[in-house]
C-alpha cells in the first residue's frame, strides 16, 4: 500500500487538468502572496436532463505540492457532479486517492475547496481587454498585483 507521500508524488508528476481553460464559465481564485500560496479553478458546464453538471474542471496553482495533488484529483473527481454534489465535497473528498491529509497539509485542501467554491458561485472569467497581452491576465499577475490579493481563511473543524 502506498504512503500519503508517495501518492502525492504520483499526482504531483503526473497533474491532470493543470493549465488556464480558455472556454470556462467560471473561474474561482484564491490566496495569498504574501504566504505564496494561490490557487485559481476553472469550472465549464454542461447542461444533461435539465440539470447543470460540470463538464471539466481545471487549475492553476503557485504553492505547496499537496496543493497540486489535491486540485488535480479534484478536477477529475468533479466532471459530472452537479453543482449541489461538488459543494458539498470536503477536503478529504477532494483528496481523492491521496487520503486523509496531514495536519499541516489541511489548508492546501481548504485552498482546493475555496477556490472551487468561489467558481461554483459564479466567478465570471475575467474579461481581457483587446490587445491586452495574455500574460497580464495570469494567476502570476493576479499574484503580484495589489488589488487583486486575498486572504486565504484556514478553519479549524
Amino acid at each position: 500500500m502506498k504512503s500519503f507521500e508517495e501518492k502525492a508524488q504520483d499526482a504531483i508528476q503526473n497533474p491532470q487538468n493543470m493549465g488556464e481553460m480558455e472556454d470556462a464559465d467560471s473561474v474561482g481564485t484564491v490566496g495569498a502572496a504574501d504566504c505564496g500560496d494561490m490557487m485559481r479553478m476553472w469550472v465549464k458546464f454542461k447542461e444533461k436532463d435539465g440539470k447543470k453538471l460540470i463538464d471539466k474542471a481545471s487549475f492553476q496553482a503557485f504553492g505547496c505540492q499537496t496543493a497540486l495533488a489535491v486540485a488535480s484529483m479534484a478536477t477529475e473527481m468533479l466532471k459530472g457532479k452537479s453543482i449541489e454534489e461538488a459543494q458539498e465535497m470536503g477536503v478529504e473528498d477532494l483528496s481523492g486517492d491521496l487520503g486523509k491529509l496531514p495536519p499541516m497539509k489541511i489548508h492546501c485542501g481548504e485552498m482546493v475547496q475555496d477556490a472551487l467554491r468561489e467558481a461554483l458561485a459564479g466567478g465570471a472569467p475575467e474579461a481581457q481587454p483587446e490587445g491586452t497581452p495574455k500574460e497580464s491576465n495570469t494567476l502570476l499577475s493576479d499574484m503580484n498585483s495589489e488589488p487583486t490579493r486575498k486572504k486565504l481563511k484556514i478553519v479549524f473543524e
